[in-house]
């Protein structure tokens, strides 16, 4: 071969054969691409799963002309790549998620503005607008609401557990300290793990006190502890833990795990302070109550108790009225069937499990034909079933009693817990072709219908 072939550059490939989609301006993919990261961002902070985000956000640049979009998300961080053909690089845009809140309203909202962008009924500049309209809302209920909300979930765990009601009234009391304790904390910006600490010891030392002062029964003060242990259990994440470990996203799973760990640790470490404070100031210790068998009678009074939880939890989190309704019904169903499973003698780990189940199906079928999130009847169906009192146990044996029988009793509610995850996420996908096959059936029953205007919103883009 020549000299001057071999130095001769690569023949151009002609612009005819160049492979890639074709895209609108350099401009609209970038002003896309914030959208729908934003969006994604919304989702994220409210506790839904990267599988959840991941779509969502393709199928958003996908309703505006960009189909052909990499997502990849990391717990801390969400980034979209838009590929734009052979010759073009690609526009990549990366937005970090800092904070963590529960607002069902907002999710809500932001999902209701998805189905519009993918049925093309919106424009991207005026997704953008509604967008910030909805992140920027205040709060749908004064925050005494969700304190009293808070307050009202400890009182129907203590019922649920077996507590007297002048007991749940000193639960909720100190859970309506703890919830505002909280938020002075959080105005400071003090880190989680402290705040779950804070919480722990001011559950544990309310709850001593008040059994030193003669008010509260002697032969049931753990309920007082383990309600409000219950609810500060409620926020965690732990259902997009196991859904994110189940669908492949090892990172995500593994940060969730970890804030996850680190929040229980530092519920456990408060505990375990007021505990060891009060051995120092002198207090005396009565024996850990046991729970109360499963009783045929106590059955529908513990499935009002956890569908109260369930709703209390749902308001406290700004759920709207309708979500409000499904999630009490499906904390009752699941408490109902967990007491069931416990009156033929299963174990509290296969109940949790079956339990957690029936939620996640019934709220995967109801919660879309509703038009709300199936995260909130799914979160909130399961927060009668946290292990709250198996939890106080643990943690009794090993600070109190020093006994080793502690890390068995804090592993089985560790199993407890991810069998409710696990149920929940498993149920949501049982429910995925009943869903479907209902939404078939209810377009044949409609049937035929005249085709709509064509993508109104691609010519503002192009």
């Amino acid at each position: 071969m020549r000299e001057e072939e071999r130095a001769a550059p690569p023949a151009r490939v002609p612009r005819e054969v160049v492979m890639g989609p074709a895209l609108p301006a350099e401009r609209t993919v970038h002003f896309v691409l914030d959208l729908a990261i934003r969006i994604g961002e919304v989702q994220m902070t409210s506790g839904a799963g990267a599988s959840d985000v991941t779509a969502t956000i393709i199928a958003v640049a996908s309703a505006y002309g960009l189909p052909h979009c990499e997502v990849d998300v990391i717990f801390t961080s969400i980034t979209v790549a838009c590929r734009r053909g052979s010759e073009e690089p690609p526009i990549t845009s990366l937005r970090v998620v800092r904070s963590r809140s529960l607002d069902y309203t907002r999710l809500a909202a932001v999902e209701d503005l998805v189905r519009r962008i993918t049925a093309q009924r919106v424009s991207a500049e005026d997704a953008q607008v509604e967008l910030e309209r909805i992140t920027s809302a205040e709060h749908p209920y004064p925050r005494w609401v969700a304190t009293l909300a808070w307050a009202g979930m400890a009182v129907a765990i203590t019922i649920l557990i077996g507590g007297a009601p002048l007991s749940a009234l000193f639960a909720g009391g100190i859970t309506a300290v703890i919830d505002r304790v909280g938020r002075l904390l959080n105005r400071r910006a003090l880190p989680f793990f402290f705040q779950q600490a804070v919480g722990g010891a001011l559950a544990t030392g309310g709850a001593l006190a008040i059994f030193t002062s003669g008010l509260v029964p002697a032969d049931r003060p753990t309920v007082l502890v383990a309600a409000a242990i219950t609810v500060l259990l409620s926020g965690l994440s732990v259902v997009s833990t196991v859904q994110d470990a189940i669908s492949g996203y090892n990172v995500t799973a593994a940060g969730r795990a970890m804030e996850v760990s680190l929040m229980t640790a530092g519920l456990i470490t408060g505990v375990v302070l007021a505990f060891n404070v009060a051995t120092a100031l002198g207090m005396q210790y009565t024996p850990l109550a046991d729970p109360l068998p499963p009783s045929p009678l106590r059955l529908p009074v513990q499935a009002l108790a956890g569908a109260a939880a369930a709703g209390c939890f749902g308001l406290a989190s700004y759920a709207r009225p309708r979500a409000l309704a499904v999630s009490a019904a499906a904390g009752g169903v699941g408490t109902a069937v967990y007491g069931a499973l416990a009156l033929t003698g299963t174990g509290p780990i296969a109940a949790s499990a079956a339990a957690a189940a029936a939620v996640g199906f019934g709220g995967g079928v109801v919660s879309r034909r509703l038009r709300m999130p199936p995260l909130v009847v799914a979160v909130s169906g399961m927060v009668p079933l946290l292990p709250g009192i198996t939890t106080y146990r643990g943690v009794f044996q090993l600070a109190v009693e020093r006994s080793v029988a502690g890390l068995p009793t804090l592993m089985l509610a560790a199993a407890i817990a991810l069998a409710l995850a696990a149920g929940v996420v498993l149920g949501e996908y049982l429910a995925q072709p009943v869903r479907s096959g209902l939404g078939r059936l209810e377009r044949r029953l409609a049937g035929p219908r005249m085709s709509g205007p064509l993508r109104p919103t691609r010519r503002r883009l192009e």
